[in-house]
């Protein structure tokens, strides 16, 4: 096993360090920039709710993170459509508008927001199974794909059949010219990060709603790229998160 020193992780780490004496020596970036928002024009649309009646106020910050937890015991039910807009709107959901920049419940480093959503779903009442985009500008749904897709999903999580009972999975892509294009190789860091600020969001929205929710980032790349059709380069998948109705206070 290779000492930490030649590991590929250290390499980068210390190729993308910022140094006092050499900072601005750096060269500019040689990568376009992408657009800053992605949407599936011709996609059929599912519309979102506004209405966060009866879901805000009901818990205080601090009591949501003394009880967030890791959640994988689900009842197999449905959330509803109200509750999964809330969810998508405290992940990465816009907030403002500051000239061309999309402010949002998130921080992203320059606002240049690299994280793309995608839903896959399987029990939310009022919504078809199948393969979500999330268009944060738009406040919808995009269709993907329809069907029944958790089971596949879990395969692909190295077998990790909690999320076979789950509501519905969310998944996160980086679209990395988007950041990379202004930070360079470092900007990889900020991606990831970024990418941890709105799943955090999920977390404890999940948790004021008293819905189960659980991070996972063990998967094999490229068959969570070939479900959402991305290729890898250009956008690539990077994390996800499970989401289901709680069975008991367990883990």
């Amino acid at each position: 096993m290779p000492d930490l020193k030649n590991t590929i992780a250290f390499l980068y780490l210390q190729e993308t360090k910022f140094n006092r004496s050499t900072i601005y020596d750096r060269p500019r970036p040689n990568i376009l920039p992408g657009e800053p928002f992605k949407r599936y024009k011709n996609a059929e649309k599912v519309l979102l709710k506004r209405r966060w009646e009866g879901h805000v106020d009901t818990n205080d910050l601090w009591s949501i993170l003394q009880k967030r937890r890791s959640r994988r015991n689900y009842t197999g039910g449905p959330i509803s459509i109200d509750e999964l807009s809330l969810l998508l709107w405290s992940a990465q959901g816009v907030t403002a508008q500051a000239g061309p920049y999309y402010l949002r419940t998130a921080p992203s480093a320059g606002a240049l927001y690299p994280v793309e959503t995608y839903v896959v779903i399987e029990r939310v009442s009022g919504i078809e199974p199948g393969i979500y985009h999330f268009d944060v500008k738009g406040f919808q749904l995009e269709t993907i794909s329809r069907g029944l897709f958790l089971g596949d999903l879990a395969r692909s999580a190295l077998g990790q059949g909690f999320i076979r009972s789950a509501s519905c999975v969310f998944l996160w892509s980086a679209v990395l010219r988007r950041t990379m294009s202004k930070y360079g190789a470092r900007g990889l860091r900020y991606i990831f990060l970024d990418a941890g600020h709105i799943c955090q969001n999920l977390l404890l929205a999940a948790e004021a709603l008293e819905l189960g929710a659980c991070p996972v980032a063990a998967f094999f790349d490229e068959e969570l790229n070939e479900m959402l059709g991305l290729d890898g380069i250009e956008e690539t998948a990077i994390y996800m998160a499970a989401i289901g109705r709680k069975r008991g206070e367990g883990l």
